[in-house]
C-alpha cells in the first residue's frame, strides 16, 4: 500500500503543469513509474486497489485501471486476479537511484568525444532568435514580399502536389540549382553550372562539410586573422589547425602563405567583403592565392555571405570565376539576403568534389526541403530576387550612412568607426580604456546586442571594440540604441 509521501508524490506529478498536455491516465502511470524507478516502490511490493486509489486521488476507477494497464503492457507491474498489483520482478535491473541521485548525475558533466567536448566548448554558433540592435548579420525581414511568396508556394504546392512531400534531391532541386547557376555567374562573376551546385541549408553546413571531407584532423588551414567567428569554430571542432594569416587595408597578405614554414592543405576566405573588417581582396592577391593553391594542391573555400550589399559600385568578381584549375569551392547563403527561416544555403563544387559532397550531405541530413527550394527558384527566376535585393541595399546603406552620423555625434571620444564600403555591420574600435567584455555585457543588460572583435582574432594581434550591425533596425531604432550605448560607455567610463 502506498505510504502517504508516495501518494503525495503522485498527486504532485499529476498537479505539475509541466505534465498538462497528458491525459490523467498517463500523469497517473508516469507518476507510479517514476517511483519504481527511483527505488521509491520496491519489488514485489503491492500497489494499492484500483478503487482505493482512485478515492485518494479523486479520480474514476476506470482512470487508474487504465494507469495500471499501461505499467502493466511496460512490465513494471504484475496483476494477480484475486490478489491485487505488485511491482514487478522484472523493473530490478531499472536504474534504481533515487531522485536526489538523479539530480546529482543530471548536473555532472556528461562524457563527450573529443570532437563533441570541441564543440560545446566552442559555444557554437547562436543566432539571435529576436535581434536587437546592434545584432549584426540580421537582414530586414519586415519588408519582404509576402505576398509574392505565397503566391509563388501556392502554384508549387497546385502543380507539384504530393510530389512536393517527398523525399527531395540530395544535391537540391534541379529547377533551383539552375536559378543559382544563372545568378552567380552573372553577379559574381563565377564559373558555374547546375551540375556544379550543391544545395544545403547553410554556410555554416558549407564550413562543416568542408573541413569534414577535404581535411583530416591535424591538417593545416590558413585563415584571415580576424576571422569569422563560425567558420573557426568549424574548423577547430574538425580538430584542424587554424594558422591565422594577417590582414591589411587589401585584405589577406599572401607572402604569409607563400612564406609559410609548413604548408596547408587550405585557405578561408572572405574575399568581397572581409569580416569583420570590410576589406575587399585586392585583385593581385586573389590571383596569387589561386597560383598558391595550384602549386600546394591546395583548396580555397570563399565564403561570399553578404556580397549582394555593395554601396559603392559594382562588388568585385569571385574568386571562383578566376580560378581556371577548380581549386576553389565557392559558399553562399540566402540567409542574408533573404531571411534566416529561408534555410537555404549553397556550395558551387569543382566537379570532382561533386559527388563527395553531395554523399557526405546524405550523412548529415539527407536533403534539403522541396517546398522552399522550388518556391525560391521561381522567385529568383521571376525577378523578384533581383528587385528585393537591390530595394534592400538602397535600405541598408541608407542605414549605414544614419548608423555611421550617430555614432560620430553620440559616442565620439568613445569609439572611432570603421565605415563598410559593404555588408551589413559596421566595426567600431574602442578609444577608451574600457574593457570591451565589459562593455558589450553592460550593453546587453541595457537592451543592447554587441559582437565583440577580439575574439574574431586567432592571434594577439586585436584592437578592442565590437560590431554594430545596422540592417534589420530602422533609423528611430539605431537612434535609440545608440543613445542607450552612450549612456552605458558613459557611466563605465566613469
Amino acid at each position: 500500500m502506498f505510504k502517504h509521501a508516495q501518494l503525495e508524490s503522485v498527486k504532485a506529478w499529476m498537479g505539475d503543469p509541466a505534465h498538462g498536455a497528458l491525459s490523467l491516465h498517463a500523469r497517473i502511470q508516469r507518476a507510479i513509474r517514476q517511483l519504481i524507478l527511483d527505488g521509491a516502490l520496491d519489488i514485489g511490493k503491492p500497489l494499492p486497489a484500483s478503487r482505493a486509489l482512485a478515492q485518494s486521488l479523486g479520480v474514476s476507477r476506470d482512470t487508474v485501471e487504465a494507469a495500471y494497464s499501461q505499467l502493466q503492457a511496460e512490465g513494471f507491474i504484475d496483476r494477480r486476479v484475486g490478489s491485487g498489483s505488485f511491482v514487478s520482478q522484472r523493473a530490478q535491473l531499472s536504474p534504481r537511484h533515487g531522485a536526489a541521485q538523479r539530480h546529482i548525475r543530471q548536473r555532472e558533466s556528461p562524457r563527450l568525444s573529443q570532437r563533441g567536448a570541441a564543440m560545446f566548448q566552442s559555444g557554437g554558433v547562436r543566432e539571435t532568435l529576436a535581434p536587437r540592435p546592434f545584432a549584426p548579420g540580421v537582414p530586414e525581414t519586415r519588408s519582404f514580399p509576402l505576398q509574392t511568396w505565397e503566391r509563388l508556394q501556392r502554384q508549387v504546392l497546385k502543380e507539384q502536389g504530393t510530389l512536393a512531400l517527398t523525399h527531395g534531391d540530395p544535391q537540391g532541386m534541379e529547377p533551383l540549382r539552375r536559378a543559382i547557376a544563372d545568378y552567380v555567374n552573372l553577379e559574381r562573376g563565377a564559373s558555374a553550372t547546375p551540375a556544379r551546385v550543391l544545395v544545403l541549408t547553410s554556410s555554416q553546413q558549407a564550413l562543416a562539410l568542408c573541413a569534414a571531407v577535404l581535411l583530416d584532423a591535424g591538417d593545416r588551414i590558413f585563415i584571415e586573422d580576424p576571422v569569422y567567428h563560425g567558420a573557426r569554430r568549424a574548423f577547430d571542432t574538425a580538430g584542424l589547425e587554424c594558422v591565422p594569416v594577417p590582414l591589411d587595408a587589401q585584405g589577406m597578405r599572401v607572402e604569409s602563405l607563400q612564406d609559410a614554414a609548413q604548408p596547408a592543405k587550405a585557405v578561408f576566405l572572405t574575399p568581397s567583403h572581409q569580416f569583420p573588417t570590410g576589406a575587399t581582396l585586392a585583385l593581385d592577391r586573389r590571383l596569387a592565392i589561386i597560383d598558391w593553391a595550384r602549386r600546394n594542391q591546395a583548396w580555397i573555400i570563399e565564403d561570399d555571405y553578404d556580397s549582394e550589399f555593395h554601396y559603392a559600385g559594382r562588388p568585385t568578381a569571385c574568386v571562383q570565376g578566376l580560378d581556371a584549375h577548380d581549386r576553389t569551392i565557392y559558399i553562399g547563403t540566402f540567409t542574408k539576403s533573404m531571411f534566416p527561416g529561408l534555410r537555404i544555403g549553397y556550395m558551387v563544387l569543382p566537379p570532382q568534389l561533386v559527388a563527395p559532397m553531395t554523399v557526405a550531405r546524405t550523412l548529415q541530413d539527407g536533403h534539403s526541403a522541396a517546398i522552399p527550394q522550388l518556391t525560391l527558384a521561381r522567385f529568383m527566376e521571376g525577378g523578384h530576387f533581383g528587385a528585393h535585393v537591390r530595394t534592400m541595399r538602397g535600405v541598408y546603406g541608407e542605414r549605414r550612412d544614419v548608423l555611421e552620423q550617430l555614432v560620430r555625434r553620440h559616442l565620439s571620444g568613445f569609439v572611432e568607426p570603421r565605415v563598410p564600403s559593404g555588408g551589413m555591420q559596421m566595426p567600431c574600435v574602442l578609444l577608451r580604456d574600457i574593457p570591451e567584455r565589459k562593455a558589450i555585457d553592460a550593453a546587453r543588460r541595457a537592451g543592447i546586442d554587441l559582437l565583440g572583435l577580439t575574439a574574431l582574432h586567432a592571434s594577439s594581434r586585436s584592437e578592442s571594440g565590437f560590431l554594430m550591425g545596422f540592417a534589420a533596425y530602422a533609423p528611430k531604432e539605431l537612434e535609440v540604441a545608440v543613445r542607450k550605448l552612450a549612456n552605458v560607455l558613459r557611466a563605465l567610463d566613469r
